[in-house]
């Protein structure tokens, strides 16, 4: 299987591959890129598409394929690529279309070649699974007999050897990942040598370090300690806008409070390892894989972790799951469903979702002529915001600005259509928002703003409404996660805005805006627009990709 990735297959830096994989007369599906370097290889042609695709798009049935074999005529498929095929090599049949790419899914079934332009291994292909199961059980013949289990029993006796006689130190957040990360090294290791350290950064949700202590608690982890490091990550952090820079930072600090706890314990030289709940979208994404494109530096991938991985000094036991596969490990470890089922949250906590500015990003007024078509199209105004986010477009990093629809009714359906439209067409924008309240702004005007503890009580006091609303309405367990975003702007004088990020997703590669009913998104608001120093609320309607999850 060839996978995709960011680069051109005609570009001369795109990575190299053995042209012999061609001969081997073994099957070969190709996905993304993997379809384009098969097509560019066998002398067809790849070019820049005319209509880049991010997210949703349909993929007609044009001919019968045993890859496609049980799948409907008109089939919900996830894009995310600027080239495409153009022309096909010999041999090749197209099997599959979308209206912006007329060779979304070709073979060649002589030579037992096959080709997807989107990508089938995502939640948001409904039935990728199966186009996957065709290709390796019944085209590839090959066997099913890996096991969560048998995972599970390969790492603890993997922890064993490298950890040694050494102390095991895990910076353990309570989320998801760090907590199975723990259950694991507990399966593995004595309880002695494992020591759990929670590091309240300042930039946690309202009582969330008071909410992880009880939950350890509970579960009878024995050295586990909590480290008010609040000061000095505010003052590490003073002055900093850069999304990246902030990242690194942390991370940064986080082995800086560790090394100072360590010390404290008598814990000399290299007689410690960290251990962390990295998975592998963490790695992905901070381009730890060889051709991946660097989205974000993730905090426990900074450039002081990966100097103490070449140490020798890191374990990282769960690196290579995904988040679904992190919660069925977690309930075969035996943790309670209060913690696997536990909705994500980041590492740097609230630093990464309060965007920072120096207050001089500005808009070029004809970016925004092609946005308002679109937007008076679905009967919405629009414009672009001062302020940038992170965005994972062509399977490639973007830092773009950030348009703003209003003055149309709530509809998902538009929205969501309106937002994909805006994002596949407009170079300057990856991500796309919704003005729940009040009902019209005029003119948001970018402010100098930096982390400070009064922006971070404003959001903890709009995350901490967020959450107890989708708590109390039954949608926690159904929402994958719903980030709370605070925006350097002022809204016509009257605070900053505030944006609900609320995503359907499995494994965090892929993720589509959730739809909560308006009523509750109108209540959300209302109360949220009651706290002082608000001035708007937003909800994102943006799907990853072209938008990240997290902003920053």
């Amino acid at each position: 299987i060839l996978s995709g990735g960011p680069n051109s297959v005609y570009e001369k830096d795109a990575p190299k591959y053995n042209k012999k994989i061609f001969e081997l007369g073994i099957p070969v599906l190709g996905l993304c890129y993997g379809q384009q370097l098969m097509a560019h290889h066998l002398k067809g042609s790849v070019k820049p598409g005319k209509t880049k695709e991010y997210g949703i798009a349909f993929v007609k049935k044009e001919a019968e394929s045993e890859l496609m074999k049980g799948l409907s005529a008109n089939e919900q498929v996830w894009m995310s690529h600027g080239d495409s095929v153009q022309k096909l090599p010999h041999g090749f049949e197209t099997i599959g279309s979308t209206p912006d790419c007329p060779n979304a899914a070709i073979q060649n079934t002589k030579k037992k070649l096959f080709g997807l332009q989107f990508h089938p291994e995502v939640t948001h292909t409904p039935h990728g699974m199966k186009i996957l199961e065709n290709f390796v059980l019944k085209i590839c013949n090959a066997k099913q007999e890996w096991s969560m289990g048998d995972y599970a029993e390969t790492k603890t006796a993997e922890i064993r050897k490298r950890a040694g006689k050494k102390k095991v130190i895990l910076l353990a957040s309570g989320g998801v990942d760090s907590s199975v990360c723990l259950a694991l090294l507990r399966k593995a290791i004595a309880q002695q040598q494992l020591f759990a350290l929670h590091v309240d950064t300042g930039f946690m949700r309202k009582d969330e370090s008071m909410e992880v202590a009880e939950s350890f608690r509970k579960i009878g982890v024995k050295n586990f300690s909590v480290i008010d490091a609040g000061t000095e990550f505010f003052s590490a952090l003073k002055g900093v806008v850069d999304p990246e820079d902030k990242r690194k930072i942390i991370g940064k600090k986080f082995v800086d409070v560790m090394q100072a706890e360590l010390k404290k314990m008598g814990v000399q030289g290299n007689g410690w390892i960290l251990a962390q709940g990295t998975i592998y979208p963490d790695r992905i994404e901070t381009a730890a894989t060889k051709h991946a494109s660097k989205i974000k530096t993730h905090h426990n991938r900074a450039p002081i972790i990966e100097e103490l991985e070449k140490k020798g000094m890191v374990i990282e036991p769960i690196n290579e799951l995904y988040k679904d596969e992190v919660r069925e490990l977690g309930k075969n470890l035996g943790l309670p469903p209060s913690m696997v089922d536990r909705q994500p949250f980041p590492g740097p906590g609230l630093a990464i979702r309060i965007l920072c500015s120096d207050g001089k990003e500005r808009i070029r007024p004809e970016s925004e002529t092609a946005l308002k078509e679109i937007a008076r199209d679905f009967g919405y105004r629009a414009r672009i915001l001062p302020v940038k986010a992170v965005g994972v477009q062509g399977d490639s990093r973007t830092y773009r600005n950030i348009a703003l629809l209003d003055e149309g009714k709530l509809n998902w359906g538009k929205l969501e259509e309106c937002s994909t439209r805006i994002t596949n067409n407009v170079r300057e924008v990856n991500r796309v928002v919704y003005l729940v309240a009040p009902e019209k702004i005029s003119n948001p005007q970018l402010e100098k703003a930096h982390l400070a503890p009064e922006r971070v009580a404003l959001l903890q006091e709009a995350d901490a409404i967020v959450m107890k609303a989708i708590t109390e309405n039954g949608l926690y367990d159904r929402i994958w996660q719903c980030p709370v975003v605070l925006l350097p702007l002022d809204v016509d004088g009257k605070g900053e805005a505030i944006v609900l990020r609320p995503v359907f997703s499995l494994e965090a590669m892929t993720a589509k805006f959730a739809e909560i009913d308006g009523k509750i998104v109108r209540e959300i608001a209302e109360k949220i627009m009651k706290i002082k120093g608000v001035g708007a609320v937003m909800y994102d309607v943006t799907h990853k990709p072209p938008a990240t999850i997290e902003w920053e």
